[in-house]
């Protein structure tokens, strides 16, 4: 057994003042989202009289409610598609040792290294031509082809950690590739999955610009533009704009608590190759 010794203790100690480091911001958040309006006391001061009235002026004069439909809309669509071409393209990317599998693998890895602010304005032009500006549908083409590499690197690298006998298992009762992929490979790759969802899941989420640009003018808007019209115009009500915030992270930090495990293990799988 290991011996509890004061090594031990002052890695304990660091973790104990790295979790108040990120607990902090969250604290201060239900804090001031739960204070009545005419309280002026600090920030760091608990709140005596917690009230949930902020919640529900938020939700009625942000709008929350359109806007939480549409983010969740563009997130689950946009991470459905990654999850779907990612497994699917990194399966013989990983399997197919050539020349020419090495060679796209990189070509897909490439689209790592560019930001996107230097294709936003060709990007901005191409919806714009095709009639997409203003609808979810922009954004999502947008969040699946950005996110795509780095998703393919992710699968590919856990796709080789993987052993090959039930895939010739398969292949010896007769499956096909597409077939031995979808019921055999795909199964296994649950804990990188889970990896690539959350990920994927708070950048779509979270992404401000891009909803800014290609829904500008338009009575649709994504929780993060919401809480920005929001936060400029009642700005003198803090209660209420930390309760939208509130509101805006809670779906996303429920599935992260959900899949916190899937993601530890797809990253610890994910990353070996």
């Amino acid at each position: 057994m290991l011996r509890y010794s004061k090594r031990v203790f002052a890695r304990e100690i660091v973790m104990f003042l790295v979790a108040l480091v990120f607990v902090f911001p969250v604290y201060i958040l239900v804090n001031m989202s739960l204070r009545p309006a005419n309280d002026a006391s600090s920030p760091l001061t608990p709140v005596t009289q917690p009230t949930f009235d902020n919640f529900v002026a938020a939700w009625q004069q942000a709008g929350l409610a359109s806007a939480l439909l549409n983010s969740a809309i563009v997130t689950v669509t946009s991470v459905v598609l990654i999850v779907a071409i990612s497994s699917m393209a990194a399966y013989p990317l990983a399997r197919v040792l050539s020349r020419l599998s090495t060679a796209l693998f990189w070509l897909v890895l490439a689209g790592m290294m560019i930001p996107f602010q230097v294709a936003l304005i060709p990007l901005y032009q191409t919806m714009r031509d095709l009639g997409l500006l203003g609808s979810l549908v922009s954004l999502i083409l947008f969040y699946t082809g950005s996110q795509v590499p780095f998703s393919v690197f992710l699968y590919t690298g856990f796709v080789r950690t993987l052993e090959r006998d039930y895939e010739e298992a398969a292949a010896l009762d007769g499956a096909g590739t597409f077939r031995t992929f979808l019921s055999v490979v795909f199964p296994l790759l649950r804990p990188i999955t889970g990896t690539v969802i959350i990920l994927n899941a708070i950048t779509v989420w979270n992404d401000f610009l891009v909803p800014l640009l290609y829904l500008s003018g338009t009575p649709q808007q994504t929780v993060t533009v919401a809480l920005y019209a929001f936060v400029g115009q009642f700005v003198s009500n803090w209660p209420v704009v930390f309760a939208g915030l509130v509101i805006s992270v809670a779906p996303v930090l429920l599935v992260y608590f959900l899949m916190q495990n899937q993601i530890i293990k797809g990253f610890a799988g994910g990353l070996k190759g």
